[in-house]
């Protein structure tokens, strides 16, 4: 097998048909590690958005039970590329993340904003860092599975291209981006919980590392310093020279999915080790009020059909 052949293979397939395929052969085989890294910096952008990182702070969810809360996240979005949206294990996953965030007032251009993130930073982060960029089948692909997952979600005026997606994710930030001391607690949570994954000696210059990697308009609306100049330069520098020696290896021949890294830490032993179903975070009694669950990942208050849960 050679190092293009996953490409050609994503080339001769129809990206408005078979989205779901190429965006596992995308996120599985070419880019496992670029695609995990980008998805987390994608949702992490989130928290910028006072009405997203505000309610996730008053869950006291994601700053209290941080890894939790990611690997929640992680496994239910990964059980439904991996199974697909029609499987049961799919709809299920669906349903369970439907059920827990209807239960919150968060407004459709926040759930559409959210989802154009995890549409456009990829792309970006493949253009500055990937081994090579994405092709455009990758991207439209993307586009179709992330306008897929939004109907499931129940949203409305989703885009249909990905110059839509990328349009709305920067008007977006630009009008809503600002500092909160209840995003800033999430974020600083989030960065903590990043450094985490490496050895004790390496977590002070890993989290300072993930900051030189943000854009100023995120940074600036964290509220944290500027780093230096030249160490920004060689943090980036330094994930360019690791596109280009990821370009040399051999094309990978078994998948990797998210919950195989180090990152997902709460539920090991997959299929063995949790259920779909248990997934997230639920009150046990009945409760017209706010719940005090954690929200893991700001998507639909409201869902349709099946995937409501009901």
């Amino acid at each position: 097998m050679q190092r293009y052949d996953w490409l050609k293979k994503i080339q001769r397939m129809d990206p408005e048909t078979e989205f779901t395929e190429i965006y596992r052969i995308s996120s599985w085989y070419e880019f496992p590690w670029d695609y995990t890294q980008s998805l987390s910096f994608a949702l992490y952008r989130t928290y910028a958005v006072p009405s997203i990182g505000g309610l996730l702070a008053r869950t006291g969810e994601f700053t209290g039970r941080t890894q939790k809360r990611y690997d929640d996240t992680v496994l239910i979005l990964e059980a439904v590329i991996e199974h697909g949206f029609d499987s049961s294990q799919g709809r299920e996953a669906i349903r369970r993340m439907n059920r827990m965030h209807r239960r919150y007032d968060i407004t459709n251009d926040d759930f559409r904003y959210v989802l154009a993130t995890f549409v456009v930073t990829p792309k970006r982060w493949m253009d500055d860092y990937g081994w090579r960029r994405l092709s455009p089948h990758e991207i439209r692909a993307s586009v179709n599975y992330y306008r897929e997952l939004g109907r499931h979600m129940g949203l409305s005026g989703i885009p249909e291209t990905y110059e839509e997606f990328e349009r709305l994710l920067d008007d977006y930030e630009r009008e809503h981006f600002a500092f909160d001391p209840g995003s800033r607690a999430v974020s600083d949570a989030t960065l903590g919980l990043m450094a985490s994954w490496y050895p004790a000696p390496l977590r002070p210059s890993m989290r300072t590392s993930s900051v030189c990697l943000l854009d100023d308009p995120l940074r600036e609306a964290f509220g944290y310093p500027a780093p230096p100049a030249a160490l920004r330069r060689a943090v980036r520098a330094g994930m360019r020279l690791r596109g280009r020696f990821v370009r040399l290896l051999p094309p990978r021949r078994r998948p990797h999915l998210a919950r195989d890294g180090r990152q997902v830490r709460g539920y090991p032993g997959y299929p063995y080790g949790y259920r779909i179903g248990d997934l997230g975070t639920f009150e046990e009694k009945a409760d017209t009020g706010s719940a005090s669950g954690g929200c893991p990942f700001p998507h639909a208050a409201a869902a349709t059909g099946d995937e409501a849960g009901d």
